[in-house]
């Protein structure tokens, strides 16, 4: 976090809750200026990765819902719905199918479905 929003946030940042990953999330204490929207923003726990935002808190940051969610998120999640997980890419958990340098590099033998185009 720079200084300038380590100071914004204590000066001007009322706190609103947190998430299950550590995320602070803060709206402006003063209010709403004018016929403006109120301003509200993310501290992030760790590194800043805007995947870490949960879809929850995303929808409350970009005014999609009034209220922040409660804890524990929404009570319409479904129950077929995946916690969320952040961006996984650059991770030893990324996704890397087969025939990947990282998996090996040996990718299956051509089935025989496939004929190469040739030009003329």
């Amino acid at each position: 976090m720079t200084l300038g929003t380590r100071l914004y946030t204590w000066l001007r940042g009322q706190e609103v809750g947190r998430d299950e990953f550590g995320n602070r999330y803060y709206r402006d204490k003063t209010g709403e200026l004018r016929a403006r929207r109120e301003k509200r923003w993310v501290v992030y726990e760790g590194e800043a990765e805007a995947t870490k935002v949960p879809p929850d808190w995303h929808a409350w940051l970009h005014h999609l819902i009034a209220a922040p969610p409660p804890p524990g998120g929404l009570p319409t999640r479904k129950a077929w719905q995946k916690p969320h997980l952040p961006n996984q890419t650059g991770t030893p958990n990324a996704y890397r199918p087969p025939g990947h340098d990282l998996r090996g590099g040996v990718r299956a033998k051509a089935t025989g479905d496939y004929e190469p185009w040739t030009p003329g």
